[in-house]
Parts: structure tokens; sequence; C-alpha cells
């Protein structure tokens, strides 16, 4: 009699966190390219608009930034934001590098701006930046940032109480290692904390960056350790603390987290760990928690759960009228917007880590 009872009570918490997604829809169904990765997602003054890179296949130089925008309760066809071409060469050949991981942010009263990475892989890419004055219908030539600047490397940025952009970011060339870059005017001027941590005990990249109360803030991310990493900072991120690894499991993928309006914290991930060693996690399921400190995490809703089909990269924000909107890449062929009422998020304990049943 127990066994039926705790089957019956599983279903029915798991057909009730389903009530909490509104909407859940592909971005495209056709698009002139066959793969795309890392999606972003932002509120403009004028709706929703979506970003991620797309081409031949990830590292391809046809690689570029493509952007959607929703008018009308309909996602636009995609178009390219920005591509790789490089100036004319000494010997007049023509020189092409992908682009990666877009991050669009929304500046108050001021343009939309989409950062990007350009190069030929995480070793050695560069900061760049365009910007938009129309919502994202069009946008202005490309920038390098200055001060070798990488920007925002995966995860949206937070603007400070003082007005300073936050951006998490991190490098792959010596280790992995995270760092922070600040900017006072919007990407015009930057400055950098860090590294935070060696690359060595943990390696760790792609952070979002949680705030905890005051001018506290953490930030958690990847890793290749099997769990995410979190560290704090007690003063908006002038200083950090030692790096430790958390307790939801990571495959060495990305994710993306926030702090929600009502102080919550919300995660989206891979709840799975490495198969083989640090490389080679499963990035199925695609998993929603919800925190009250950013350590201790609840169950709170699978998006997708496909053995053997990648669900990964996600991105999320908070609309205006307390939505959650989370992105992530489909299949690595389309990009997938869902809509989730916090409100209606139905949180079961995780003990041992492990996700409930």
């Amino acid at each position: 009699m127990i066994r039926p009872l705790l089957l019956t009570l599983s279903t029915l918490a798991a057909v009730r966190a389903e009530e909490a997604i509104v909407k859940s829809e592909l971005v495209f169904a056709t698009a002139p390219f066959p793969s795309c990765h890392a999606s972003t997602i932002v509120e403009t003054p004028a709706g929703l608009v979506v970003a991620f890179f797309g081409g031949t296949k990830e590292k391809h130089r046809d690689v570029g930034i493509w952007a959607s925008r929703m008018e009308g309760g309909q996602w636009t066809p995609v178009q390219e934001v920005a591509n790789g071409d490089q100036p004319p060469q000494p010997d007049g050949k023509p020189l092409r590098y992908p682009l990666w991981n877009p991050v669009l942010f929304q500046q108050p009263g001021g343009p939309l701006l989409c950062f990007y990475k350009c190069g030929p892989d995480p070793d050695a890419w560069w900061g760049m930046l365009t910007t938009s004055t129309d919502n994202g219908q069009t946008w202005t030539p490309s920038v390098r940032l200055p001060d070798k600047g990488i920007g925002p490397v995966k995860n949206k940025p937070v603007l400070l109480p003082n007005g300073d952009l936050l951006c998490g970011s991190s490098t792959e060339d010596n280790g992995w290692r995270v760092h922070f870059e600040r900017s006072a005017d919007f990407g015009k001027t930057w400055t950098t904390t860090g590294p935070v941590n060696d690359g060595k005990a943990i390696g760790a990249i792609q952070p979002s960056i949680l705030c905890t109360g005051g001018e506290s803030l953490l930030a958690i991310g990847r890793t290749k350790q099997g769990k995410l990493f979190e560290i704090a900072s007690p003063d908006r991120g002038r200083t950090w603390g030692e790096m430790k690894l958390g307790q939801l499991p990571n495959p060495n993928s990305g994710t993306d987290a926030l702090t929600l309006k009502d102080g919550r914290h919300l995660i989206v991930y891979n709840h799975t760990g490495p198969r083989f060693g640090q490389w080679g996690g499963e990035r199925s399921p695609l998993n929603v928690a919800v925190s009250k400190d950013g350590h201790t995490w609840q169950a709170a809703l699978v998006l997708e759960n496909e053995p053997g089909q990648e669900f990964s990269y996600p991105a999320v924000i908070q609309t205006a009228d307390g939505s959650v909107h989370i992105t992530y890449t489909y299949k690595r062929q389309r990009v997938k917007h869902v809509v989730v009422d916090p409100a209606k998020l139905v949180l079961r304990d995780m003990p041992g880590g492990e996700w409930p049943k």
C-alpha cells in the first residue's frame, strides 16, 4: 500500500510543477544554418529579444551572431547581427573568425547592448560589442572591447546600485579561471578583478551573479569537477572570497541563474554529473531549482528529459510582469523559449543532492 501511494504523490507533484509552465515554444522552425548554441534573452521597451550563435557548427568560421524579436506574440525571422569578417590581410586573402556566446543587456534609458566573443577558439578569443537604438531591429558596426576585455562571457551582467555594470567572465588559456569585469559607462571603459581561482583545484568558467542581500553577491557556474562552483563577495564584487564546490551537480555544461524579485534565487542547469572523468557529461535532463540562500537548493521543474539529446546553455531573466523567461539550446539545431510563473513552482528537497523521483 505504501509504494503506490508514494508513486501517486510523486506523479501529482510533477503534474503540479508542470502547471508553472505558461508557454513553451521554439524561437524559429527554420533557419539558414544547421547548428546553433548559447542563447541569450532580454526585455526591451518594445518586447523580448533573443540572440545566439549559429552556423555550420561551433568553431566554424561561418558562425555569426543571430537574433529574433518578439512582435505581436510571434518571433520574427532570424537575422544576422554580426559576423567574424576581419580587415583585409597583407597577402590580400580574406580572414573570418567564428563568433561565440552573445550576451544581451538593455541599458536603462539607452541602447540595447550585445556583447559577444570573436576568435578561433575560447583560448584566444576577445570581446566585441554592438548596440541597437531601435530595440534590436538594426545594429551598429561592432567594436572591440578595450584593454583586452572579454565582457560577460556567457551570462547576463548585473547593474549595481551605483550604476556600474558587473560582468561575470572567465578565461580558458591558462586553466579555467573566473574573473569579473566592471564598466561605469556601459562598455566604453573597463576595470578587471581577478582571476579569483587558480584553475587547478577548481577549473571554473561562466559565472552567474546573484544578489544575496546588502552589498553581498554570490557567483555560481560551470566547472570540470562535477559540481557547480560558488564564490561570494561582501562588497559588490570588489573583492571575492574562496571558491568552493556547491550542492548541485554539473556535467561540464553552462548554466544560468538570477535573483528573483521576491528575493529567492533560481537556477537553470543540467542535473547530471560527468560520465567520463571531467568531460563528456550528459546534457539532459534540463532542470530548474530554487534557493533562499544560493547554497541549498530545492527541485522545482524539469524542462526537458530525453536521453541522448542535448538541452543546454540556458539563459534566464525575469520580466517586468514577474514572469521568468528561459531560453536554451534545443538539440543543437534550435533555440527553445519557455515562460514560467515562479509563484506556481512546486519545491521539493533534494536529499543527498538527488533529484526527487
